[in-house]
């Protein structure tokens, strides 16, 4: 999610005026997903999930695919604050907050209880682990060294030895009681992280730290360069700042790299408003021009009325107030203007907004110029077995070599005029594709509505080539209208083990949480949903599914406004109990989404069984033959030793012959392999 921590009065803020920041035993009557069909997909329609009654713990519900086992409500002192991203280790979820971390204990996923909640206020206080160290970021201006409430806002011109801005690291050996062991500042402080674990190092871990804050003064870090020449070799900006973290000494963690990645790119291209977009701009005047309320212009570019942001007029003010002598008051009290400078502002406004709006002769020019030297990555999702990472880097989505963690390489990027704002990727398990997410509107505005176009704020599937590059198939965004009083866009999500599928679980924010199949890569499909109805339905209110993600059997979902979502997936025709099953054998020690684990299957009966239920499903086996196998394997199951290996090495043996007719070899291969690996396998 992006919070602007300082607004900007410019031409982005006046000409919008917006404030950014199954199977049969499943009920007849149960609401199914909406297919997605098409390169492109369908454009979102009404479904079960569309209206909603609204409510902060009474919110309507709806679900297909998936049951919500526990709903868990955050501690006091954290309810109420931003619940963030998540991270997982043994049998503990830890998740952000902007108060601090909340560490949740999951031995019974049904029944999550609070073993600790550390008081460190920031944003967005994300989070990562390895073993004993836990790894937390903080951007905002309000975060300090100590951890300790700072009672005021800092800033962001000012300096401060007691400001916190970067990765803080912590012993968690003793998991109820996390002790502080260091703060590592980086220039424009911490939104996310990556936790890179690299093969070759067993002495060390890395941390990549994306964020695009505005540069830190050098007063407050030396070091921190703001030289904007795409030049300049010693500049803090268009770099990721890389921190080693030696695992004998963490205390000693520090800043070792800024990679360059950001060279040689162009200027990306972007696309206009919505026809939501220009509903609820349209809105907005008649409200205004009916109650009087706020201030009206032209866009002398697009001759349309908008609403001016309200910061702007307040600035606007505030200078006419300094102007003749008078005190202008903080931001955060009413302003000191008279009758008099609100009706002399309102006069001059045109005049201003029409200037704002004159042709910039050095405007960037999508594709010539070079891009800004203010861009950033927001997320960086690294795949150590394969020594690559999928950058989300607001203008761009990299495809990066990081075989050495200390000098990432970018290998490619994409740029689309759909997406307005990169900010995650996914790898699916072959890393044969690569998923990125588009936070259009920055995850405080509603991109779910009738009149937003499905290619934005959608997921845009690529597929990665033996030339390295990366190869656009389609797009996926969650199928489901919702209202203009929920924030709703992609966001943060994991695969799911389904074996021989590329599945994802996704947040969408108030959209609720999504299942879909991208094995297909042009032809991606919703699979299973969770939602509910709007935190207020009579006005926006910021919630919804910050980050939903897969841990060893469980679906777990950081919400906002709420807490913690603990969900089951169910049988239904897109998926079946075995394939579940084989999902719930993958174990994981600990979990960093954005280190993407290789998932290895364990052999089991569920796995071979999984891959009979997709051959029938996918019509690649002989109904006769699918009946056989199955006798062959539950016959197999029933016995032991010798004769179960000689039962599972027959079945395994009578599929090469099935394997020139299948529409699906591959899927025939993995069948046989599994079968073969229970050959050698105590199995209960």
């Amino acid at each position: 999610m992006r919070f602007p921590l300082a607004v900007r009065v410019g031409r982005v803020a006046v000409s919008f005026g917006i404030a950014a920041c199954a199977g049969s035993n499943q009920p007849a009557s149960q609401p199914g997903p909406v297919m997605q069909a098409g390169a492109g997909g369908t454009t979102p329609t009404v479904d079960a999930r569309s209206h909603l009654k609204g409510g902060l713990m009474d919110a309507g519900e709806a679900t297909f695919g998936m049951k919500l086992d526990a709903k868990a409500v955050s501690p006091k002192g954290f309810l109420g604050q931003t619940n963030s991203d998540l991270t997982f280790v043994g049998k503990y979820a830890i998740q952000g907050n902007y108060n601090g971390p909340v560490i949740w204990d999951m031995s019974d996923p049904s029944h999550p209880t609070v073993a600790a909640a550390y008081e460190c206020p920031a944003s967005q206080n994300d989070v990562s682990v390895y073993k004993n160290l836990m790894f937390m970021s903080a951007e905002a201006y309000n975060g300090r060294i100590d951890c300790k409430p700072s009672g005021q806002f800092n800033p962001a011109d000012s300096v401060s030895k007691e400001r916190m801005r970067g990765v803080r690291v912590f012993d968690i050996s003793d998991i109820k009681n996390p002790k502080l062991i260091t703060n590592v500042p980086t220039c424009r402080g911490s939104d996310t992280h990556t936790l890179v674990e690299d093969p070759k190092d067993k002495d060390n871990v890395y941390i990549y730290v994306s964020g695009s804050a505005p540069l830190r003064s050098p007063s407050e870090l030396p070091g921190c360069v703001a030289d904007t020449s795409h030049t300049a070799a010693g500049t803090s900006l268009m770099r990721i700042e890389i921190i080693k973290v030696p695992l004998a000494h963490p205390e000693q963690a520090a800043v070792i790299n800024r990679a360059n990645i950001f060279s040689d790119l162009k200027a990306a291209p972007t696309h206009g408003l919505s026809d939501a977009d220009k509903a609820a701009q349209k809105h907005a005047v008649d409200s205004v021009r009916a109650h009087n309320n706020g201030f009206i212009a032209i866009n002398p570019q697009t001759k349309t009325e908008f609403v001016v942001n309200p910061f702007f007029v307040r600035a606007q003010l505030d200078s006419i107030v300094k102007a003749r002598g008078g005190t202008v008051a903080p931001q955060n009290q009413p302003s000191t203007a008279t009758s008099a400078d609100t009706a002399a502002i309102r006069a001059a406004l045109q005049g201003i907004v029409d200037r704002q709006f004159v042709p910039n002769p050095n405007a960037s020019k999508p594709g010539i110029s070079a891009e800004s030297p203010f861009r950033q990555c927001h997320d960086i999702t690294v795949y150590p077995a394969l020594g690559l990472a999928g950058g989300a880097c607001e203008g761009h989505g990299f495809l990066l070599d990081v075989s050495n963690p200390a000098a990432p390489v970018r290998l490619d990027a994409v740029a689309d005029s759909n997406f307005s704002y990169w900010h995650s990727a996914t790898f699916n398990n072959d890393g044969t594709k690569i998923l990125f997410s588009d936070e259009w509107g920055g995850g405080g505005a509603p991109k779910c509505r009738a009149g937003d176009p499905k290619e934005f704020g959608a997921d845009a599937i690529f597929t990665i080539g033996a030339d390295r590059k990366l190869h656009f198939q389609s797009y996926y965004k969650l199928p489901s209208v919702q209202t203009d009083k929920e924030n709703c866009v992609a966001h943060n999500g994991s695969l799911i083990p389904i074996p021989g599928r590329d599945v994802m679980i996704q947040a969408w924010y108030q959209g609720g949480i999504s299942v879909f199949d991208f094995t297909d890569p042009k032809h991606p499909f919703e699979m299973a949903y969770f939602d509910r109805g709007p935190i207020d339905s009579t006005r926006f209110s910021m919630g919804g599914s910050w980050s939903a993600y897969w841990y060893n059997g469980q679906i777990i979902s950081s919400e906002i406004a709420r807490g913690l979502d603990v969900a089951d997936l169910v049988p239904t025709q897109y998926l079946s109990e075995n394939e579940i099953q084989a999902a719930k054998t993958v174990h994981w020690d600990q979990l960093n989404v954005q280190g993407q684990p290789k998932i290895v299957w364990p052999p089991s009966f569920y796995l071979a069984k999984a891959y009979v239920d997709q051959l029938e499903r996918n019509k690649c086996l002989s109904s006769s033959r699918i009946a056989a196998v199955r006798q062959g394997i539950a016959q197999a199951e029933g016995l032991s030793g010798t004769a179960r290996r000689d039962e599972l090495n027959k079945i395994a043996s009578s599929l090469d012959g099935d394997r020139g007719s299948s529409c699906d070899q591959p899927r025939i291969g993995w069948l046989q392999k599994s079968l073969r690996d229970l050959t050698g396998q105590v199995v209960p």
